[in-house]
Parts: C-alpha cells; structure tokens; sequence
C-alpha cells in the first residue's frame, strides 16, 4: 500500500520542491508543466475534497486557493511537516490510500497527484472500492500520476533513462507499480466509475472518474 517507500519519501521531503521546479535533470520532464498539473487537478474537483499523498503541500494550496475544504492524508512524518509548515491550518493526518481516518469526513471529490502508483494494480483497485463504501456522498476523482500507454511505451521510457544516464529514474520507473492506460481504464470501470485520461506531459496523465450513476457531472 505504498508504505515500503515510506523511507524515500522522508529522504525526500527536504529537496521535493526543488525536484518538482525543475532542477533534478533526472526528473524534469516528469515535473513538466507541474503547475499546469495542479491547476487541472484543482479546476476538475468540486465541494469538499479529500486529497491523498499531500506531499510538501503544493497541490493543497491551489486547492485551498479555488476555496475548497480539504482534508489531507500522508504517510510521511516528514513530507506532513513541511505541509504543515505552509498551511497550520490544515486538516492532516497520517494514513495512506488504503488506511487512514475516515470518521467525520465529508468528500465530494478525492484527489491525489504522483501517488497513486506507489499501489500495485490490485491495491488501486480495492481502494477505489473501499472509496465508494466509506465515502457515499464522494462522486468524483481527479488524479494526475505516471501513467504508460503499454508496457512497450514503459520499458522504452526505461531504456531512454538509462540510456541518458539518469539511473534514479530508469530504476524509479522499474521499481514502483506504474500502470497502463487499458489496465487504469479496468480497474476504474471495475470498481464503478466512468474514466477519461489526458495527457499532461511525456509520462503524467490526467485521469478523471466520477460514478457510473453519476457520469452528469462535469465539474
């Protein structure tokens, strides 16, 4: 459920920011259009939204700019502190996609960007499921994560950062649960929800889901 990378996300919190504007080579044309990313996330959501994988609390800022009610959930000791560090404010608590508070919580929309793939297909597919049980009145999601058309396109992205040297990426890429569009596209239909996807740069995609009964909302 992601909780083995818990450890690189500590090590991390400290350079996150840095790493998304850009200055990590290795990692620039994953962060591309990174602000545009958060803008689409945030304009797509609506009433009050649940955000998993806050991070250092970049996407929570633009949701709380659009004026939405938030509730954010992370793992990471150190990532909570930096967001917290930004917004006092801010309702977070430890947890992850699949466990986490979920007494006295309200949810219109859940969101979540790079996070999503820290879940192998099977876990992605019970936590949209566990979503829909303990969340009745949340009819919408709105994620942005590393996505591959096929499994091709992904091991092509592979050899492309190791042929680039970028040894971080090309082992990030092979280590953590990176999926396809067709098998994103099964797991959301699965669990009852109406997917699109938008492509936001060479490896992030836009994936928004509402509810079968609910596919009115265009929010």
């Amino acid at each position: 459920m992601g909780r083995e990378f818990l450890g690189l996300f500590d090590e991390w919190a400290e350079s996150y920011d840095k790493s998304v504007a850009g200055v990590d080579p290795q990692y620039k044309a994953v962060f591309e259009n990174y602000d545009e990313i958060l803008h689409q996330v945030s304009k797509g959501s609506y009433g009050n939204v649940l955000e998993f994988g806050v991070g250092t609390g970049n996407l929570t800022g633009k949701l709380l700019e659009w004026g939405y009610d938030v509730t954010g959930i992370e793992p990471s000791k150190e990532m909570r502190q930096k967001a917290l560090a930004k917004y006092p404010e801010l309702s977070l608590y430890e947890g992850d996609f699949l466990e986490y508070p979920q007494d006295n919580i309200s949810v219109h929309t859940i969101v979540s960007t790079y996070a999503f793939h820290h879940l192998t297909d099977e876990e992605k597919e019970k936590a949209l499921t566990q979503f829909k049980k303990f969340h009745p009145t949340m009819r919408k999601i709105v994620f942005a994560d590393t996505v591959f058309e096929t499994d091709q396109h992904k091991q092509a992205m592979v050899k492309q950062a190791e042929n680039k040297g970028f040894s971080d990426l090309a082992e990030d890429l092979q280590r953590e649960y990176y999926t396809t569009i067709p098998e994103m596209q099964r797991i959301f239909t699965s669990a009852g929800f109406h997917v699109t996807f938008e492509q936001m740069n060479d490896f992030v995609w836009l994936i928004t889901a509402v509810r079968k009964s609910d596919s009115a909302i265009t929010n």
